[in-house]
């Protein structure tokens, strides 16, 4: 998979709402109303994450998950990583 360029990383994050450009990857955080739901929500993005074989760097504490998305065989945020955002966004929205 190609690394994005700067350019096309700031033009696609315009269109994806609540992430940010940081340190090389993509980067959000949510917060759920308790634990179980965030760890419901986690699951819910493990199953894609295996389907897609992409996998997020991320810590939860307590209500709070940070994702952050970067394909490390390309050194950079790519395709894969917008595709796998988006659908954490829709699991999310589901969620809350």
């Amino acid at each position: 998979m190609k690394k994005l360029s700067q350019i096309e990383i700031e033009k696609r994050i315009e269109n994806l709402q609540d992430w940010d450009y940081v340190d090389d990857a993509l980067f959000t955080d949510f917060e759920f109303d308790n634990f179980k739901d965030c760890m419901s929500a986690m699951n819910r993005i493990a199953f894609e994450c295996e389907a897609l074989n992409h996998h997020p760097e991320w810590t939860n504490v307590y209500n709070t998950l940070e994702i952050r998305l970067t394909t490390h065989d390309a050194e950079g945020v790519t395709e894969l990583d917008f595709k796998l955002a988006e659908i954490i966004n829709k699991i999310v929205e589901v969620e809350e």
